[in-house]
């Protein structure tokens, strides 16, 4: 009987604090859930021919995303190649016409040419299946200066990493 008696007020105690703790608890629990894959959209200006490292790439080249580079203190990308997992993969290049540099036009002519390039390379039926999608890299106000009117066309998947080369020629 004497053990009795104390184990009733120290479960009245700890009931409301473990029933507060409750909360605490499913808010760690959905922490500790892997969160479902993040869809990213890229477009023209997610890279730009500024970006470090965005010059050394060339045709069907992958690469990463723009990353932060203790070596270089900026974010930059550097060449993966295709099969070792990487965020994108060049799969063409426009040349720009010479003339005033006009950012929105750049950009409208930068779409229709990559768009046109993706649809030829993939098609819609495959692209819709293997979720690519594409953005241009364009000059910037400063590499036009410099002479600079190329434009790389991108693959890359919103869900994720490409593990191989996504090019069909290749």
């Amino acid at each position: 009987m004497l053990d009795a008696v104390p184990l009733a007020p120290v479960r009245r105690r700890r009931t409301p604090r473990l029933l507060a703790a409750v909360p605490s608890l499913l808010a760690l629990g959905t922490l500790l859930v892997e969160p479902s894959p993040t869809v990213m959209r890229k477009d023209d200006t997610f890279i730009t021919a500024a970006t470090p490292g965005i010059l050394n790439i060339e045709g069907a080249e992958c690469f990463t995303d723009p990353t932060y580079s203790v070596t270089a203190d900026e974010k930059v990308v550097l060449y993966r190649a295709c099969d070792e997992g990487a965020a994108n993969q060049s799969y063409g290049f426009l040349l720009a016409d010479d003339g005033a540099y006009d950012r929105p036009a750049l950009a409208e002519f930068a779409r229709r040419g990559c768009e046109r390039g993706f649809r030829e390379q993939w098609g819609e039926r495959e692209t819709a299946e293997s979720a690519l999608d594409f953005y241009p890299v364009l000059p910037t106000a400063e590499t036009w200066a410099g002479g600079d009117r190329d434009i790389m066309c991108v693959v890359y998947s919103p869900r994720g990493e490409l593990t191989k080369s996504m090019l069909p020629l290749l």
